[in-house]
């Protein structure tokens, strides 16, 4: 027998609802749920205070105000966070007025006024960007996670396989560097962007994230072609001094293997031929995205036989300052041809971890190839 649930006004499900609604509505970011916890962290600040009136020091020193003022920074609007910070003054002002300064001790004052002006500046950023209570993080958390989706490469049909790394300068969650891909034509067209986008780490943030919406819903729905030139038009109309950016773009026929490579100032992609087992460089000339309006792209094709496979990268992989770009170039290529007696698999990682385990810089690399 199939057990139901019922849904009649009374039943388990309605008042499992009306439990869901009235949560939702004492949440912090709710009229409601401020005032009681502006209530609540009120009658923490008094209670405080009595203990350590009763109770002495040792119980509930004045420095124990510091909790209440971090907690209303975390959950209470400006306004409230004002109204428990002249409750928690006149607590500490009592305190000293009845057991002087030799117990409450000055240096419990600083700490709890520079709490404050912490709590009260996090409280002012918090509103001028528009977010409620602990949405700033959430919001951060699923920009992340939109970003990494985008760099997975869809499921490849029998006979290709891939590899993809993605690591950020300084192991910050966000990087300048991304990857959008798709398949298009039923299934029977691949096609890659490997995009560095001006600075790194948290500073490209934000560009990146703007960028890999925009070329994610361009990928499949221009021609190849046109690609590269669609993504140079939407810098250009962001009229920012730093937007722009570097990209390679690839569209490979996974029927025949034939591919053609786009790069716009974008390091040369590697091609290796399983035939005669050498990695080869694509070296083409393309402008910078987002400085001129008819940039000009860099074209090759080619074709990837069984064997074969194909590296892209960005240039946080082979870029060291105060270095010739040609050395790491070699770096990478030595990597590379490291990874032809073991196979392919965990390739881009390991070719990261040999050449540029702990960048300065943001790195991408993809690897694909046919078996």
């Amino acid at each position: 027998m199939v057990g139901t649930i019922s849904t009649r006004p009374g039943g388990p499900l309605a008042r499992l609802r009306a439990a869901g609604r009235e949560a939702q509505f004492l949440a912090p970011e709710t009229p409601r749920g401020r005032g009681l916890a502006l209530v609540f962290l009120t009658a923490l600040t008094v209670g405080i205070f009595l203990l350590s009136m009763t109770a002495g020091l040792g119980v509930a020193p004045p420095l124990a105000l510091v909790l209440p003022v971090v907690a209303g920074g975390i959950v209470l609007q400006r306004r409230a966070l004002e109204v428990l910070f002249l409750v928690v003054t006149v607590a500490f002002a009592s305190e000293v007025a009845t057991k002087g300064w030799d117990h409450t001790r000055p240096g419990s004052l600083a700490v709890l006024v520079l709490v404050a002006a912490i709590s009260l500046q996090l409280t002012r950023d918090r509103e001028r960007l528009g977010l409620s209570t602990g949405r700033g993080e959430a919001m951060l958390l699923e920009l992340r996670e939109q970003l990494r989706r985008q760099g997975e490469l869809p499921p490849l049909p029998s006979g290709w396989r891939q590899d993809v790394v993605q690591r950020s300068a300084g192991g910050t969650a966000f990087s300048g560097d991304f990857i959008v891909s798709t398949l298009t034509d039923g299934g029977r067209r691949l096609e890659i962007a490997v995009v560095d986008v001006s600075g790194k780490g948290l500073d490209a943030g934000t560009r990146s994230l703007m960028l890999a919406g925009a070329l994610g819903g361009l990928l499949g729905q221009v021609s190849p072609e046109r690609f590269l030139a669609a993504a140079n038009n939407y810098l250009i109309r962001q009229e920012a001094d730093e937007s722009f950016a570097t990209a390679a773009h690839v569209a490979i026929d996974l029927a025949s293997g034939a591919f053609r490579l786009t790069t716009a100032g974008h390091p040369p992609a590697v091609h290796y031929a399983g035939g005669s087992g050498r990695w080869r460089l694509i070296e083409v000339d393309g402008d910078l995205l987002g400085v001129i309006p008819d940039a000009t792209v860099g074209v090759a094709e080619g074709t990837l036989a069984h064997r074969d496979a194909l590296l892209l990268y960005t240039d946080g992989l082979i870029e060291v300052p105060g270095r010739d770009l040609a050395v790491g170039i070699d770096r990478m290529l030595g990597a590379a041809e490291a990874l032809v007696p073991r196979g392919f698999d965990g390739g881009a990682g390991a070719i990261v971890d040999a050449v540029a385990p702990t960048g300065s810089d943001d790195r991408a690399v993809v690897l694909l190839w046919r078996t």
